[in-house]
């Protein structure tokens, strides 16, 4: 007997500064919120965000998190990848906000362009056109 996955649920990342990366996911990517909580008990935030109207991301606040392993080469999650359309315009919307991206690449094995940024805490980030 196999598991019947119906798809990804959500992905939850935990932050070193709420304010600054609830701009950043909100005011930058454009990804809405659902549903913000401030957990006393635990002095964290828990906001809900969507991309395209699909819940898709928790971000967490919690005090002294521990450091994440660095770059994408480091085991477990190797990073986040977000699809638009045009690749350069997303680039441009990137720059006007200091966010630097990586240069352009091509998947070799479908031909799509993409690039690599990284979020406040320097999580890696991609955006793949298509």
């Amino acid at each position: 007997m196999t598991i019947s996955l119906l798809g990804v649920h959500h992905i939850a990342i935990i932050c070193t500064d709420y304010a600054i990366s609830k701009t950043f996911y909100t005011k930058i990517l454009g990804l809405e919120i659902i549903r913000e909580v401030h957990r006393a008990e635990r002095n964290s935030y828990k906001l809900d965000l969507a991309v395209a109207g699909q819940y898709v991301i928790e971000l967490f606040s919690f005090p002294t998190p521990p450091p994440r392993a660095s770059r994408p080469e480091a085991a477990g999650l190797r990073h986040l990848a977000f699809a638009v359309a045009d690749v350069d315009a997303a680039i441009g919307h990137l720059a006007a906000h200091q966010v630097a991206c990586e240069p352009v690449r091509v998947d070799e094995f479908t031909g799509r362009r993409f690039t690599f940024f990284s979020d406040p805490d320097g999580l890696p980030l991609e955006l793949y056109e298509g």
